[in-house]
């Protein structure tokens, strides 16, 4: 059975592959007829790596046992025809697992140890050390062998309570949260911190990842999972048991780790799992029906959410309907409702977004290139006219039209020199931007926010400390963007000028969208605040909690800094560019008009030969313009999942 989040996956991919192709092919296309300047490449390459690199992340989250690793199995992995997560009674996973697949890494499954929560590396930067995880390499061809190696993600150790203090899961301030001692006073914790499952899964290998998540013991400790890996998932499903529906610990973890506002609330599906263990013989259909009505209804307003994010599901009927063709069970599963939500809504709302992002890409390369044919086709046309204002002169007014020719050009390359200064100013402003936004002032931004949250006892301040903290930093970007305001307003005016004084065309373009960024500095931001309740202020107390959270912060503001700190790098390589095509252009114009004069004298029929050769160019440029408003237009005009056929020789 093909499921409707599968055939939405294949669709996505297939559009994916297909831009990349046709990206590959503009490319080819633009450096054979030398329409590539350095602006125009850097988008390029940009639109590229942003299809290559682009993922869908799908993250389960719940309290233990309410079935995440069991709705994984029946979402994703039916077609083994068995369980492939671990989800038996007993046997549930105690560590986040990320399922994907990178094509340069072996079939695997990696396993971080817990004991690296005693150093204080971030998990992005223990990703960058091989040689610190635990591998073992799978046989994705045999269903048994990988359903057995992916049990270790269940695997626990007996430590001393010392040790799970240390570890961040023993809290003398929240008893209640505790793991329970055993005779020997030893507690039971995750024998791994983060597994990471590779393998050539059809769905992997078309961009999904799947995050498995542990309860809320283990999410807690892990400032990382709640910061970065879950808040920048496309998708979050949040499972509870539809016997008992929310309860105290399920609202825990909605509350301190979910967050729920209008940026986000697309993202958010709430899944009823275990919706089968309410199915009575001794009552009616719409019994049941009203019975799960109210339970879904009675959650939705709890969590705050639409009832319509609330679905009914069973996991195990579902997965069992899939493995055994049985349509009626798998309708009563209620897991086609759940897969038409994840493949229609945010995965649909996904596509469109970098859709259009990348319309917005191709239009901007667009532009970008039929300013360098317009160049051309001028300074043809000023040449023609002037050649063709030779006609009948004699041989001491074509000498004349040389010497002027080769004044013009020694002007010019005078007041090419202003044009350097203006350069070397951007070249400052840009090193002014980087400075508010590179790693450098996200480092000196995260110490002192480090130094605040070490001072002994409790952090009942900590909002206050973490508010203060993202001030600077969205002045930061304030800054970032006066600095490129600047930058504009220098450039306009010198284009302007250098249009009036040598005929250029050059035309500075939208402004780089640093304010967006605000924003997802106010979603990080919120995610911290709705962390930092009371269970976490206790946890704040623990040097080795800080330092953990911190660096995962500092993990995520990095990326949201470079993506800003590359548009702006992005549209200011534009604009150089512009300034250095065309004063190689007319530097080129030079040379040109002076061969033409040159042969001219040499051949009496050579004037006309010329104004021939010249119209041919024209032809040619406008076959040129022709070819690039169509190659353009099929990514432009893309509406649905897959683009147009390709036109024969595009």
């Amino acid at each position: 059975m093909v499921t409707s989040i599968n055939q939405q996956l294949g669709e996505y991919a297939a559009w994916r592959r297909e831009f990349v192709l046709r990206l590959k092919l503009l490319s080819a296309w633009m450096k054979e007829h030398a329409l590539m300047d350095a602006g125009v490449e850097a988008r390029l390459q940009r639109l590229e790596e942003q299809m290559r690199s682009d993922k869908v992340t799908v993250a389960f989250v719940a309290e233990f046992s309410r079935g995440k690793s069991e709705l994984i199995n029946a979402l994703f992995f039916a077609g083994y025809g068995r369980r492939i997560m671990p989800a038996s009674a007993g046997r549930t996973t105690m560590c986040p697992t990320e399922l994907r697949f990178d094509a340069g890494t072996s079939p695997s499954l990696r396993l971080l140890p817990i004991e690296s929560r005693l150093l204080p590396q971030s998990l992005a930067e223990w990703r960058q050390s091989p040689d610190k995880w635990t591998q073992f390499e799978l046989d994705v061809d045999n269903a048994e062998h990988l359903a057995n190696a992916l049990e270790k993600v269940t695997e626990v150790r007996r430590v001393s309570q010392s040790e799970a203090r240390a570890l961040g899961f023993w809290h003398d301030e929240v008893p209640e949260d505790n793991p329970v001692l055993d005779a020997e006073g030893k507690v039971e914790v995750p024998r791994w911190r983060h597994a990471v499952v590779n393998v050539e899964h059809p769905l992997l290998a078309q961009g999904l990842v799947i995050l498995d998540t542990p309860g809320l013991n283990a999410i807690g400790a892990e400032p990382e999972l709640t910061v970065n890996l879950i808040p920048q998932a496309n998708a979050v499903v949040f499972l509870l048991a539809a016997d008992t529906g929310v309860t105290k610990s399920d609202l825990a973890v909605w509350r301190e780790h979910l967050g729920l506002d209008a940026a986000n609330s697309h993202a958010r599906l709430v899944v009823l799992n275990k919706v089968d263990t309410l199915w009575d013989t001794l009552s009616t259909a719409e019994q049941l029906k009203t019975q799960i009505d109210r339970q879904r209804a009675e959650s939705a307003a709890l969590l705050g959410v639409a009832v319509e994010r609330v679905l009914a599901v069973s996991a195990q009927k579902g997965l069992v309907a899939k493995i055994g063709a049985n349509a009626a069970l798998l309708e009563a599963s209620g897991l086609p409702l759940l897969e038409t939500a994840l493949s229609e809504g945010i995965l649909g709302q996904r596509h469109a977004i970098l859709r259009d992002e990348l319309s917005r890409g191709i239009s901007d390369l667009r532009k970008e290139t039929g300013r360098v044919l317009h160049i051309r086709r001028r300074d043809l046309a000023e040449q023609k006219q002037e050649l063709q204002g030779l006609g009948g002169k004699n041989t001491v007014v074509v000498k004349n039209m040389r010497s002027r020719i080769e004044q013009e050009k020694r002007a010019f390359e005078m007041g090419s020199t202003k044009i350097q200064a203006v350069r070397s100013v951007q070249h400052r402003l840009l090193g002014d931007v980087f400075a508010l936004l590179g790693s450098r002032a996200v480092k000196a931004e995260m110490a002192l926010l480090a130094q605040a949250l070490r001072q002994p006892g409790l952090k009942l301040g900590a909002k206050g400390v973490y508010t203060a903290t993202f001030t600077r930093l969205r002045d930061n970007l304030a800054r970032a963007q006066t600095l490129a305001l600047e930058m504009q307003q220098m450039l306009d005016g010198t284009f302007r000028q250098l249009n009036a004084e040598y005929s250029f065309s050059l035309q500075l373009y939208g402004m780089p969208d640093v304010p967006h960024y605000q924003g997802e500095l106010d979603q990080i931001e919120n995610s911290h605040i709705q962390y930092l309740g009371l269970r976490n202020v206790m946890k704040l107390a623990q040097p080795e909690f800080v330092e953990r959270l911190v660096r995962a912060l500092t993990a995520r503001l990095r990326l949201v800094f470079e993506s800003a700190f590359g548009d702006v790098e992005l549209w200011s390589k534009s604009a150089a560019a512009q300034l250095d095509d065309q004063l190689k252009e007319r530097q080129k114009s030079f040379v040109r008009r002076i061969d033409a004069i040159d042969r001219i004298q040499e051949a009496a029929g050579g004037l006309d030969e010329r104004v021939a050769e010249i119209e041919a160019q024209e032809a040619v440029l406008g076959q040129f313009d022709t070819r690039l408003q169509l190659l353009t237009s099929y990514f432009i005009s893309t509406a649905g999942a897959h683009l147009p056929p390709r036109p024969e020789g595009a």
